[in-house]
């Protein structure tokens, strides 16, 4: 988690909203990091998880990115938690609970609903008091 508090950092320092996220390999190794980058890339879909599993996939040249865990610093959206079924993470562990967009088990529960072929294990609110003062803290410089 510590990782992916400085990745969120570097959205920060980019003017973009402080998430980040790093993907575990299934032997711990780190495969691939990623921040927000809507601001900077004038893309949408931009966010830290989503970074984090297209450069993951590039690394290991395929897209299933079975045996990985995701550590995040939010809980998330409904993007990215489709995003993580699709890829087939196998865990999620995130920081701060999102309870405006959440879609791992706060707001939505995507990530574990039943009708899906397949649901990571969720591990919530690890550091998430250090996680959660760093976006109160964008936010309310901003």
């Amino acid at each position: 988690m510590r990782l992916a508090i400085a990745a969120a950092d570097e959205a920060a320092s980019g003017g973009d909203v402080p998430v980040g996220a790093v993907l575990l390999g299934p032997d711990g190794a780190v495969l691939a990091t990623g921040h927000n980058e809507r601001e900077a890339t004038h893309d949408p879909t931009a966010h830290a998880e989503v970074l984090a599993l297209r450069r993951a996939a590039e690394r290991r040249g395929e897209w299933r990115l079975t045996g990985c865990t995701l550590v995040v610093t939010l809980e998330p959206c409904v993007m990215c938690a489709g995003a993580l079924v699709q890829a087939r993470v196998d865990r999620v562990v995130f920081g701060a609970v999102d309870e405006k967009a959440g879609a791992a088990g706060s707001l939505w529960d995507l990530v574990r609903d039943r009708r899906l072929n397949h649901r990571p294990e969720v591990i919530a609110g690890v550091l998430a008091e250090e996680c959660s003062a760093q976006l109160t803290a964008f936010f309310r410089d901003r």
